[in-house]
Order: structure tokens, then sequence, then C-alpha cells
């Protein structure tokens, strides 16, 4: 599908390319060609006036009456010149006979008077068949010579006509070699542009598709569930109302789940399309992890995870009193945000084994730091449970994206009830309040042994509130 569109836009993009360059060179021939031919009609004009003026014109006896031109006295001068710009002249006596000519031979082309400049092909009878050959194409001028309203003869310029169609060849060939490799060139670059302007479609369709197949196979097994429940209850009504009770609290905690799920994709959907609403606001931000961290306490203390908040206040910024973790944002959206990473990491800072006999815990920083020169407020979560393998890194904020089963929780860990949507939410989050967002896994080697986990380390970085 995504090759055909991409060679649909390619063709495009050649097509109209090749319509642009056709209308570009055929203006360019027109105004060449137009261009030559007034060149070649004003030196026309040019040399008719000039030998015009240049005629010598004698009296005739009175008995003889009238005028006539001295051809001698007249062409001897204007020949010369002529043939340096290849221009032929003729003249002829008022009854159309030749008397000069620059021409070797005589023109078969019948001598007309042509107001402007007219081409004209001389042709000759082929013996025994009426086809033409064409022999030379001229451009002519013609032009009575008169003396008040005697008719004293006739002058033909002429020029030749190569003179145009020439250069005229040669800008066609010019045209249609540049028009070839112009589009050519368009339709590989056409390929490759179409290429990079389908790709963001391509992974959008290829991520919608994965979405739709997670979010479907999260939603069918809730779903498969209560209705299994409910229709063991409907087989039997009368069974002991204390297994009654056990399907109803199944069908109501998986209802939750649901209702969960639903409002995450909801979130998610709305922060896609822009429609989140962010009521932004100056807040604490070190109170508000104080804050998400009081709710995290109790789960903290069932898993036996030890939970702490450190706040590094700057020591160059000591004017700033209480709003030094002061930052605009959304208390709730930002709340959301760190709870989801809280208990993220309660949940695999436990023990991962029950040999294992170390507490585990997760560590919050908050610090306010300096990155080019703006202040940045930085918070750092790290738990010590597994870390995240480094293949799985880059996928781990995408939505129901599940990472290996090592870091998954293990049988004595409760029963999950999160959505696998909690991370995208919390990247979602720290996009729209100008932020980043980034995890780490820490490794140490010991000794010659392969690599130990040691935890996982994410890092929010958001703007600091502009002080007054």
């Amino acid at each position: 599908m995504f090759q055909t569109t991409r060679r649909r836009l390619a063709i495009w993009y050649t097509a109209v390319t090749a319509i642009l360059f056709l209308l570009f060179a055929t203006g360019v021939y027109l105004y060449v060609r137009t261009t030559l031919i007034e060149r070649m009609d004003d030196t026309l004009k040019h040399v008719v006036e000039v030998v015009e003026r240049s005629l010598s014109i004698q009296t005739l006896p009175q008995s003889k009456g009238g005028s006539r031109v001295n051809i001698e006295e007249s062409f001897r001068n204007n020949a010369e010149a002529v043939e340096d710009d290849r221009i032929d002249l003729e003249w002829f006596s008022p009854n159309g006979k030749l008397l000069w000519s620059t021409f070797s031979g005589a023109l078969d082309i019948p001598i007309q008077l042509y107001p402007k400049s007219q081409t004209v092909r001389e042709v000759r009878l082929l013996p025994g068949g009426n086809r033409y050959d064409s022999r030379r194409c001229l451009r002519q001028v013609t032009k009575r010579i008169e003396k008040g309203r005697e008719v004293l003869g006739y002058l033909r310029v002429s020029h030749p006509w190569f003179e145009v169609t020439k250069p005229i060849r040669q800008l066609i060939l010019d045209l249609t070699i540049g028009a070839l490799v112009t589009i050519a060139c368009v339709a590989g670059i056409g390929w490759f542009l179409s290429g990079l302007a389908i790709e963001p479609v391509r992974q959008s369709y290829q991520s919608l598709k994965q979405f739709t197949a997670d979010a479907s196979h999260e939603l069918r097994n809730p779903i498969a569930t209560i209705q299994t429940n409910v229709q063991m209850m409907l087989a039997y009504p009368d069974a002991d109302p204390q297994f009654q009770r056990r399907q109803l609290e199944v069908i109501e905690r998986l209802t939750r789940r649901l209702g969960r799920l639903v409002n995450d994709l909801l979130f998610l959907a709305r922060s896609d399309s822009g429609m989140l609403q962010v009521e932004f606001q100056r807040l604490p931000l070190d109170a508000l992890l104080i804050e998400a961290i009081e709710e995290q306490r109790a789960i903290a203390e069932n898993a036996k995870i030890y939970l702490s908040l450190r706040a590094i206040a700057p020591t160059d910024d000591s004017d700033l009193g209480e709003d030094v973790f002061a930052v605009d944002g959304d208390w709730d959206c930002l709340a959301r945000l760190f709870t989801n990473l809280i208990s993220n990491a309660l949940e695999y800072a436990q023990p991962q084994s029950p040999e294992e006999s170390e507490k585990g815990a997760v560590a919050v920083e908050l610090q306010r730091i300096k990155r080019d020169r703006h202040p940045i407020l930085q918070v750092r979560i790290e738990d010590t449970g597994r870390g995240i393998p480094e293949s799985d890194l880059p996928h781990i904020f995408d939505r129901f994206y599940r990472v290996d089963p090592a870091r998954s929780r293990t049988s004595n860990s409760p029963v999950s009830t999160g959505t696998g949507l909690g991370l995208a939410i919390a990247r979602a989050i720290a996009n729209n309040h100008r932020g980043q967002i980034g995890v780490e896994s820490v490794r140490d080697r010991i000794g010659d042994a392969a690599l130990r986990d040691r935890g996982t380390i994410f890092t929010v970085r958001l703007p600091a509130a502009k002080l007054e």
C-alpha cells in the first residue's frame, strides 16, 4: 500500500514538473524565435532605408520624359556591405524584370509587394512530375520605389532563413536534453522525497496498528474473564453466596481496571490531538513531590521498600527563597507524572526472589541546575531493582510496550493493576510542560563476570518558573 502511494507521489511530482518545464520551454522557444525574427526584420527594414536613400536617380531628357535609377552608381557601394551581413539585394524594373542582383543566379520567386517581412521558399518543378524541390528559404521585404507618382522600380531585400532556424534547432535540442535530464532527476528526487514524506505516515500506521492490537489484547482478557464469571453465576444461581461474592469481587476489580484503561487511552488521545486542557500556574515542585511520596508511602512500607526524597538547593541562587523549586505547570498532571514514575519504581524495586534478603529502595532527588544558561528543575527517581535491557530502553515509553520478562513481576509480587500506559502518559505530560524525560539502566561489572543490573534511573527535567 505504501509503495503504491510512494510510486503515485513520485509520478505526480514528475508529471507536474514535466508540464511546468514544457510550458517553460515553450515560452523560451517562442521568446527566442520571436526575438530572432524581430531582429532580422529590423535589419531588413534598415537595409531598405539605407539603400533607398543611396539610390542615384537620373532625370531623362524631356523627349523621353520621366526618371530612372542609375544601377551601377546606386548599388556599387552597397553590394559589399550587404554581403558582410548575408543580405542580398535585387532590383527590378517597373514591369517586374530583374535588372540587378547580388545572387549568383536568378531566384525562382515571383516579385510580390510585401508591406511587411515575409518568409518565402524558392521552389522548382521537377521534370516529369508535379513535385516541387525546395531549394532555399528566405526572409524578404519588397518595396516599390517611386518618385512622385512615377514607379522607378522594385527593391527586394533577402536574408537567409537559416539564421533563424539554425539557432532555433540548437535551442530545441538543448531544451530537449535539458528536459529529459531534469525530468529524470525530478523522478529520482521525487521518489526519494516521497519516501521521506510517506515514512512518518508508515510509522504512524504501524504504531496505530500495534496500538490497536495491544489495546485489543488488554481489553480482551478482562472482558473474557467478566463474561466467564457472569456465565458461571447465571449457570449456578443457587451456588454458595461466598463463591458468588468472590466472583462479583473479581468482576468489580476487572471493571475498575477497564475504567482506568479507558481513562488512560482518553488522556493520551486528548494529548495527541492537542485537546488536553492544561491549567498552568506557579507551584512548588518540592511540595508536589512530598505529596506524591506520601501517597505511595503505605505501598512502600507493605513491600518493605525504603522510599526517600532529597532536595538539593543551589548555593549560587540563595536569593530565590521559597521559589527555588517553583515551576509553571498543572498540579494534577505533574502529580500524575511523578506518581506513575514512583509507583513504577516501587514495583520493580522489590526483591526479585525470596533468597534476596536485601531490602529494595527508591530514591527521589530534586535539584535546580542550569543548562544552556537556563534554570532547570531536575528530578531523578532511582530504584535498586533489576535494570532494563539496553535493547528495550528506546521503547520503554511506547504504549503497551512489554520489556524483557526478567523485569516483570515475580510470583511473590502482587497482581498487576496497571494499564501499561503509565510511562507513555508520563512522557506526554512532560512534553506538554515543555520538559524532557529519560531513562537509563545502572550496571556494575564484578570481576570477569557478566554485567549485573543495579536498578533504573528515570530523569525528568522541567523549565524552572521565570521569576519577576
